[in-house]
């Protein structure tokens, strides 16, 4: 793998490879078998960062033919949505994500903060929106752009592991009945039967994390980790800090895409290649042996690329 950074880069997340983007779009040289997505983290709150956000997003959707969204959760703040009527529906994702080229499959996932309104209105939605895709709180991600790339998707939903969450009347009853044994287990019995090139994981959470607002998740590094590398998962996909960063530890490429609505200060940890305190988006593009990972802000800007290859051997 070739990856060249600078020493702020590493440390500041400041932009490396000064290069706009390629003046040809994408979509001119995406050889068959290629899946291009955005992905997006924690967005659902109607701020000026926001809509930035979705303007760029629309762009480079546009620009780059992107096959789908993948919404990482924390959908709607700061207490989720009531009901498929909920008036956020309308004022922070239909209102807001209206670019032609966002008219995509979303394939969301649940958050701390969903948890805190009705997360089962989230997946009755899908069956009255076009492009809004939950079918279970945890799930493979059916999507022909990632069968024809060899990519197995598959999202979890981490907030029931979160120990404390279990002391939050609200969230306590949400997570109630919820069996992340039973969850693991799905997931284990899911890697172990792919037969994919490519095998993802994203939840909310991070594993690891240098983020001011959370940073690790000690259950998750205790639990989940050990299964993904067992199953030699490349990337972990995740939001809840309020950045952009990438981490490479312990053999896993762990993706971490929060900036939707607002960013909060983020530091280099362990692993560490790209950390920024910045609003923004991700697009992850994946054609044969190679994952491209961008990471843009809020005006679609490229901040950081990187390459990971399929069967990554990582010395840490």
């Amino acid at each position: 793998m070739t990856l060249v950074l600078d020493r702020r880069t590493l440390l500041g997340g400041l932009t490396f490879g000064s290069a706009a983007l390629a003046s040809t779009p994408l979509a001119a040289r995406r050889a068959p078998g290629t899946v291009s997505f955005l992905v997006l983290g924690d967005w659902g709150r109607d701020t000026p960062a926001q809509h930035d956000v979705a303007a760029a997003m629309g762009r480079t959707a546009e620009t780059l033919n992107t096959d789908f969204v993948l919404a990482i959760g924390d959908n709607f703040y700061s207490n989720g949505v009531t009901s498929v009527d909920d008036p956020l529906w309308r004022t922070v994702f239909e209102g807001v994500y209206t670019h032609p080229a966002l008219q995509t499959p979303w394939h969301a996932l649940l958050g701390n903060h969903d948890y805190q309104g009705n997360p089962q209105a989230q997946i009755d939605y899908s069956a009255r929106s076009p492009r809004w895709r939950m079918p279970a709180r945890y799930y493979q991600v059916a999507d022909p752009a990632l069968a024809a790339a060899s990519v197995d998707l598959f999202a979890i939903d981490t907030c029931p592991f979160v120990e404390r969450y279990r002391d939050d009347p609200v969230k306590a009853a949400n997570i109630a009945g919820q069996d992340t044994a039973a969850q693991l287990a799905w997931l284990d019995a899911a890697l172990a039967a792919s037969g994919a090139r490519w095998k993802i994981v994203t939840g909310h959470h991070p594993i690891r994390s240098g983020g001011s607002g959370h940073g690790d998740q000690p259950e998750l590094v205790a639990r989940l980790q050990p299964l993904l590398l067992r199953h030699g998962v490349q990337a972990y996909i995740a939001g809840h800090d309020h950045d952009l960063q990438h981490i490479r530890r312990d053999g896993l490429d762990m993706i971490q895409c929060g900036g939707g609505m607002e960013a909060r200060p983020v530091a280099a940890v362990p692993g560490t290649l790209f950390c920024r305190a910045e609003p923004g988006f991700s697009v992850i593009t994946i054609a044969g042996d190679t994952l491209t990972l961008d990471h843009r802000d809020q005006q679609g800007k490229r901040l950081y690329h990187a390459t990971i290859p399929a069967r990554a051997t990582v010395a840490v």
